[in-house]
């Protein structure tokens, strides 16, 4: 019988009292590893009861000694990045090197944390009106939900979610992904090893009925949430009606302009990568690229040859390019998109489905797969499939290129590759995409900034790292104050304050 994983509430591990049960599976084999606990709604209210008693304490608690946390925590993220690199990749299928990626990205957050002191800091004003100074300041709001994807393990829960919400002096209860929680659940035991006092960090796994309680939950302040559009929309909704602050990050179909300046080889390498890397299932991906008909035959030809050398295998394996998908379900989702893009009419032109993965029959694979010719009426071109498929549009020229990618209804990143400043700026300019590449494939911004999808790729107004990620967990207090004098004393003088700036 797999290990059945238990929950952390108040600084314990906890065994569920429920009925079911989520399988936990090697991507790369197909085996049953463990089981995580759909936790009961009751549990889900005692995380949040853990961490409402915890908050008061933990808001007092100096900033220097919370960042002082962060630091041991990183330190031990540091020291376990292999084991975690290989849980991540053992339960979600990525490939070592890019589990590996996904955690420092989660260092890469903590690190921003740890510059709290700095970040966090108010501004002040000296004389607003004669003898009346203001000043601000960020404070933390109180508890916390996170509603974690599964395919980032590392980097959204225990990254964009957690540091900051925590070292800003706020609590937490996480909803880990249940396909993939236990990378989650070790970084978890090292907050607690770091000295995170308990209750300040809880993590429950449960299904979406018990999380909707989080949405409405009278003692939850605000919610981080990573996942579909239409429950993100749900999630924005719900939660801001019920007065919370929400930042709701969804889906995305990033397109690419190439344009025929562009040096085709080099373009179709950093393509490849961002298309096919993570097995394409992240939402930075690259699953459409638009071309200028005047080099899409030979565009095509190149990106086909390069993703048909990609090497698939199982995630761990030092010399696999390409690892599984994370389970059979989403197996089966990608290779209906597949079959769904031929139906409309794309032109099939590498179909990765079964592949042979010699020893690994039991795996979840899908190989690079790529189709030309798609029009904008084919759901292809505009749905997210989330999986290792390209889709090539054509285009006469620029113009016609900004106009189809700026018809998609997501907007969470767009790249361009050409050796013209001109186009490049008027593209950064004119395009829709929150995130912005110049002859980039990824353009994820390191964790000093935000980042920043627009349209229906984000639901809420501040968005996850950077300066928007400080200012979604905490709110601002303006101080002004006023110091008496020997006449006021005397009751010789009257302050000239009345809420507006004094011109006399």
């Amino acid at each position: 019988m797999a290990e059945r994983l238990k929950y952390f509430v108040n600084g314990e591990w906890k065994v569920s009292e429920t009925d079911e049960w989520y399988a936990i599976t090697n991507s790369s084999t197909g085996e049953v590893m463990a089981e995580a606990p759909r936790c009961t709604a009751e549990e889900v209210d005692g995380a949040v009861a853990a961490a409402k008693a915890a908050y008061p304490a933990w808001r007092d608690t100096p900033l220097p000694q919370r960042v002082q946390i962060m630091f041991k925590f990183k330190a031990l993220l540091d020291e376990n990045l292999h084991e975690l690199a290989v849980i991540l990749a053992t339960e979600m299928g990525k490939t070592y090197q890019e589990a590996r990626g996904d955690v420092l990205k989660a260092v890469e957050v903590t690190e921003l944390a740890c510059a709290l002191p700095v970040t966090m800091q108010g501004d002040s004003l000296m004389n607003v009106s004669k003898g009346f100074d203001t000043v601000t300041y960020r404070e933390p709001l109180g508890v916390f939900a996170g509603i974690a994807p599964w395919n980032f393990p590392a980097m959204i829960p225990m990254g964009w979610m957690a540091p900051l919400c925590i070292t800003t002096g706020n609590t937490m209860v996480m909803k880990a992904a249940s396909y993939v929680p236990q990378t989650s659940m070790r970084m978890t035991e090292l907050l607690a090893e770091a000295g995170l006092p308990a209750g300040v960090f809880n993590l429950v796994t449960c299904s979406r009925h018990e999380a909707e309680s989080l949405l409405t939950h009278p003692d939850v302040r605000g919610v981080s949430f990573v996942g579909s559009r239409d429950v993100g929309k749900h999630v924005y909704t719900t939660a801001a009606a019920a007065g919370k602050r929400v930042q709701s990050l969804t889906e995305a179909k990033n397109h690419a302009l190439v344009l025929r300046d562009a040096p085709l080889k080099a373009a179709a390498q950093r393509i490849i990568n961002s298309a096919f890397g993570c097995a394409g299932e992240r939402c930075m991906a690259l699953p459409v690229i638009v071309v200028e008909e005047e080099i899409a035959d030979e565009l095509v030809a190149t990106i086909t040859e390069l993703a048909s050398e990609r090497k698939l295998g199982p995630a761990w394996e030092a010399d696999t390019e390409m690892g599984p998908l994370v389970n059979q379900g989403h197996k089966e989702f990608v290779e209906g998109w597949i079959e769904k893009s031929i139906e409309e009419g794309a032109t099939p032109v590498l179909d990765g489905r079964n592949p042979v993965v010699e020893g690994y029959e039991g795996g979840y694979y899908v190989g690079p797969t790529i189709f030309d010719n798609v029009t904008p009426e084919m759901s292809c071109g505009r749905e997210e499939v989330f999986g290792p498929v390209l889709y090539i549009k054509r285009v006469a020229n620029f113009d016609e290129g900004v106009e189809a990618i700026n018809s998609s209804e997501f907007a969470n990143g767009a790249s361009i590759f050409t050796r013209s400043g001109y186009h490049a700026r008027e593209f950064a300019r004119r395009i829709d995409g929150g995130m912005v590449g110049i002859n980039v494939g990824i353009p994820v911004p390191i964790s000093v900034f935000p980042f920043s999808g627009h349209k229906d790729s984000f639901f809420g107004d501040l968005h996850v790292m950077g300066r928007d990620g400080v200012a979604f967990f905490t709110e601002t207090k303006a101080v002004t104050s006023y110091w008496y004098d020997e006449n006021d004393l005397r009751g010789d003088k009257v302050g000239t304050w009345e809420g507006t700036i004094s011109r006399t």
